[in-house]
């Protein structure tokens, strides 16, 4: 098969899809590999490295134009004209977005395939989890910068000083990014609180994180706990769908002036009302005197960690799709979660929802 490997050209967005170990086994199983010149880079790999691996270096013009498309974040504006009747395979977070992407997807009959939505047996996300843990622990850690009076912040430190636990840090969702989080948080010595959905208590079987206060997601919960946050975690995710608004405008207002809200949700649409699509040159902004940081690319300040854990998920899957096709590899339901668009139709229900394109959906066959 025929691969195009990408150079990211989203602001700040510094990750690769591939490692050049990754192409080398794709090499070594008989594929041709097209790397776009510089598409390493930021993480680290250099063209020669890629070369030395087995691949051609090309321009983007050339890599496009192949029959499986690897990428690390969704196609912008800009490249929409690359597009055509390829597979595409990366973090699309279709309905988090505008529709536009997706209808550029269905006029073009692009095969899109989202890491996001790719399942397992356990129906956990293998592929989104390493990059919700990077963001996990950015959560806690960008949090705390932009707590310090310089950055417009409370001055409240999270940490462990003088036998006292420093900073109040809540945190809205428990999967991985909330696990992380708390971790995170617990390990600077702060004061960890998580909300979920779990009406039986704490579901983790963590030991660290079952010590902490676990309290049953309503919009009562969560008012009251916000009033007493300096930082606060959103982290809600319903897979394909948008992500719910949890957090209102008025319980923004409720909480302490100079407090800090990361929405890692974001990608998929934000789960705080008052938040909307940052960047890392430009990461947050102010709302009811709440300090509001919402980068729909966070992993990428973290190119080579986030690009060599993307490629240790995702190589299995590339692999397996390119050495037996699209449609012995379709075969296995879970992968096929990963759809979302093919022949020019919505594959992926939730997707379909959330863009209200439901005349669309065609489920995959």
């Amino acid at each position: 098969m025929e691969i195009g490997l990408i150079r990211e050209i989203r602001t700040a967005e510094f990750r690769v899809a591939l490692t050049p170990y990754g192409v080398e086994q794709l090499s070594l199983a008989g594929h041709s590999v097209k790397v776009v010149q510089g598409a390493g880079e930021g993480s680290g790999f250099s063209d020669a490295s890629y070369l030395n691996a087995g691949a051609h270096i090309c321009d983007a013009t050339s890599a496009w134009d192949s029959e499986l498309v690897l990428k690390v974040k969704e196609p912008i504006a800009s490249e929409y004209l690359y597009l055509r009747q390829q597979i595409l395979f990366a973090y699309l977070h279709l309905a988090g977005s505008d529709s536009q992407l997706t209808q550029q997807l269905l006029k073009k009959n692009t095969t899109a395939i989202a890491y996001e939505t790719v399942t397992d047996q356990q129906a956990h996300l293998p592929l989104l989890a390493p990059m919700s843990a990077i963001a996990g622990n950015m959560s806690i850690v960008i949090g705390n910068y932009f707590l310090a009076s310089p950055q417009g912040g409370s001055g409240i430190q999270l940490g462990h000083i003088n036998d006292q636990h420093s900073g109040h840090v809540v945190i809205i969702g428990d999967g991985i990014v909330g696990q992380h989080a708390a971790r995170m948080a617990i390990g600077m010595g702060a004061t960890v609180e998580l909300i979920g959905l779990s009406n039986q208590g704490s579901p983790l079987t963590d030991l660290t994180l079952k010590q902490i206060p676990y309290y049953y997601s309503s919009p009562e919960v969560i008012v009251d706990r916000l009033k007493i946050a300096d930082l606060v975690v959103g982290a809600v995710l319903i897979p394909g769908h948008k992500s719910p608004w949890v957090v209102t405008h008025n319980m923004v207002k409720e909480m302490k002036p100079n407090s800090v809200i990361i929405d890692v949700s974001i990608d998929q649409g934000g789960c705080i009302e008052t938040s909307h699509i940052t960047t890392h040159k430009k990461p947050v902004f102010k709302k009811h005197g709440v300090i509001h940081y919402a980068v729909t690319n966070m992993p990428g300040a973290y190119p080579r960690t986030a690009t060599c854990a993307l490629e240790k998920a995702t190589l299995p899957y590339i692999l397996n799709l390119t050495n037996y096709g699209f449609f012995k590899a379709s075969k296995d339901p879970y992968f096929a979660q990963g759809i979302n668009t093919y022949s020019g139709k919505i594959t992926h229900e939730a997707v379909a929802d959330s863009l209200q394109l439901k005349d669309y959906y065609q489920p995959y066959q």
